[in-house]
């Protein structure tokens, strides 16, 4: 029994590592790729999980649904409501830096929140969504459906983390760092910064409206506290960081590392004495916190760097005269 508890814990860990995986390769996409700095993750990756429920779920007198579409159309819905949220969003504040970018960012995932918890009639207000399908369902019941949904989510992950690194080695991802390293010289060089940040911004909040709404199908619950900003956007950002900012490799790498990290320490803080035990979420983060430090001190550029794919040169054929 204590195996078959430990293996259904990884299978857990394994499921949510896969979610925050996707989360960072969103984040990597804006931040690693283009120099967004989006602070509002949460917002966009809560758009995602109301909107694969909602279309999923059968129907009800307490909020939006009764569409009862397979999860896969939900997921998609997901990401096409979470991009045209982020399409708004860009066209606003796309052109503001980094740092009011991060600001504009976080007033309006606070908006986006706001707007689940008091529309009752769309979200069921701070009651929440219950009985949202999985994906496979009819396949296993039980404890063993975890197992089938993990392999879902990480099918899911790898396909976003071929897109993504086929983006970064695409001439599209070319200019766009180029963009990030120099926006001056990129516009020289006559490229569109507008259009590539809003381009960016759309495909970073398209993949964290899927997250959000495989984290939906796997809770098969969801309420206004699932888009808890210490959990959804500090910790990514801290993920991404210590796994290596502009590496695709690096953002899984960091999202499993910090939430193996994360999800361990629960068990430690929740035998501390009550006294403490009150307190373990800031024992938590504190660890958090170090970690990140001492990995930033030896890794300064995280524990996979970014590193740019090699030139490639086509070699001309010379005739003789």
């Amino acid at each position: 029994m204590e195996l078959t508890g430990l293996f259904f814990y990884l299978v857990s860990l394994l499921i949510l590592g896969g979610i925050y995986a996707l989360l960072c390769l969103a984040l990597n996409i804006q931040w690693g790729m283009g120099g967004l700095f989006n602070a509002g993750i949460a917002g966009f990756y809560g758009v995602g999980a109301y909107s694969s429920a909602i279309l999923t779920t059968a129907a009800s007198s307490k909020h939006l649904g009764g569409f009862s579409l397979p999860v896969p159309i939900g997921l998609l819905g997901a990401a096409v409501i979470a991009g045209l949220a982020g399409w708004a969003v860009a066209r606003i504040c796309v052109r503001l830096k980094s740092d009011y970018l991060a600001m504009a960012s976080i007033g309006i995932a606070e908006i986006l929140r706001l707007v689940i918890v008091n529309e009752d009639w769309l979200t069921n207000g701070s009651l929440g969504l219950s009985r949202i399908p999985r994906p496979f369902g009819d396949l296993a019941t039980g404890r063993m459906s975890d197992v089938v949904f993990l392999g879902f989510v990480w099918v899911v992950v790898l396909l976003v983390y071929l897109a993504a690194s086929r983006l970064y080695d695409s001439p599209w991802g070319r200019s766009l760092r180029a963009i990030r390293d120099n926006e001056t010289s990129a516009a020289a060089a006559g490229k569109n910064v507008e259009k590539f940040r809003i381009q960016t911004f759309v495909i970073g909040c398209a993949v964290m409206g899927i997250a959000g709404g495989l984290s939906a199908h796997y809770f098969r619950f969801l309420s206004p506290t699932a888009t808890d900003p210490l959990l959804v956007t500090f910790l990514v950002w801290v993920m991404l960081m210590a796994g290596g900012s502009g590496n695709n490799r690096g953002a899984i790498l960091g999202a499993l590392s910090i939430w193996t990290l994360w999800s361990v320490t629960e068990i430690f803080t929740n035998r501390l004495p009550p006294e403490w035990a009150t307190r373990s979420s800031f024992i938590r983060m504190l660890l958090v916190g170090l970690l990140l430090q001492v990995v930033l001190q030896k890794f300064r550029a995280g524990l996979l760097p970014e590193k740019s794919p090699p030139v490639k040169f086509r070699k001309e054929e010379t005739g003789s005269g």
